[in-house]
């Protein structure tokens, strides 16, 4: 059976993926899904990177503004509304093209991942939920420590500072009683070409940080309080990078410059980890938008029709 095809970017943020989507969108006809689990809320737009209307104009764009902060959105919902979507953009004659980088989310809707019913799905989001409410009494460490016990495998592969990634951990064993590390790599569902953009280190710092400071200019800064002000509502929806680290701000606990400093700082690790997750788990073609722009580019659009010709 032949699988669809279905293009990915992916890379950190500032390395290009809009403008490339945009451009391959228009080249290919293409429709654009967000990859990102933050993008599908309301309201959550500039720390999020969204493409702006302007940019959400040249090409279909789905899986954005889908959901309010206070609604509850999982790896489950967005394999099941993102394999409908491949389907129906195929239906168009169309290239489903998956913009954005968040990794489960990515491997729930490209590999053949069982991730359970929708009743499986809230048994899950339970769990989470209580290891997340653990890390309000324990440290970091002591949550790693925890999953050392059980998996020592997958423990040494985590950092204990990526608490998200420690959970996860820990969920899939209580959830489905086999280990992490255990667990069995998936088939590609689709016929993917995976498209990785970045570039040096420090060019790629310097970058995110710039990125930084043009979200404060548009209106990061109001964004971040009216999250902060749904925080009672909406804990998982708030609680990401760009927001979470202005609300001590708000709460006098420390500076606004230290605030900034934090997302910079936050979203340059963030980066970091994006990278090594996709270097492990996904086959990616990589290249360089950055500094060798013209010539990059050419190099991906004949890589691409050669895999559309395939």
């Amino acid at each position: 059976m032949t699988k669809e095809k279905v293009l990915v970017i992916v890379g950190p943020t500032g390395v290009g993926k809009t403008a490339l989507s945009l451009t391959l969108a228009q080249q290919l006809n293409g429709e654009i899904i967000s990859g990102d689990s933050m993008q599908v809320y309301r309201q959550l737009d500039i720390g999020t990177a969204k493409a702006t209307p302007a940019e959400q104009a040249q090409a279909p764009h789905h899986l954005i503004d889908i959901v309010d902060v206070q609604e509850r959105f999982t790896a489950y919902d967005f394999q099941q509304q993102g394999q409908s979507l491949v389907q129906q953009i195929r239906q168009r004659n169309a290239l489903p093209m998956i913009v954005g980088g968040t990794g489960l989310y990515l491997q729930a809707l490209l590999y053949d991942m069982t991730l359970g019913t929708a009743e499986e799905a809230e048994a899950n989001f339970k769990v989470r939920q209580k290891w997340q409410a653990y890390l309000t009494d324990h440290t970091p460490a002591e949550l790693w420590q925890t999953l050392q016990q059980i998996d020592p495998q997958a423990a040494a592969k985590i950092p204990p500072a990526n608490t998200r990634r420690v959970i996860r951990a820990l969920e899939v064993y209580e959830t489905t009683g086999v280990k992490f590390s255990d667990q069995k790599p998936n088939e590609l569902r689709y016929d993917t070409y995976v498209i990785g953009l970045n570039c040096d280190r420090s060019v790629l710092y310097e970058r995110i940080d710039q990125r930084v400071d043009q979200m404060l200019a548009t209106g990061l800064l109001d964004e971040a309080k009216w999250a902060y002000q749904q925080q009672a509502d909406s804990p998982q929806a708030v609680r990401g990078i760009g927001y979470k680290e202005f609300y001590p701000y708000f709460d006098g606990q420390y500076s606004l410059a230290r605030a900034v400093e934090l997302v910079k700082q936050n979203s340059r690790h963030y980066a970091k980890r994006q990278l090594t997750w996709f270097r492990n788990q996904i086959p990616v073609h990589w290249y360089n938008l950055v500094e060798n722009q013209a010539e990059d580019l050419v190099r991906i659009q004949q890589d691409v029709q050669a895999w559309l010709e395939k």
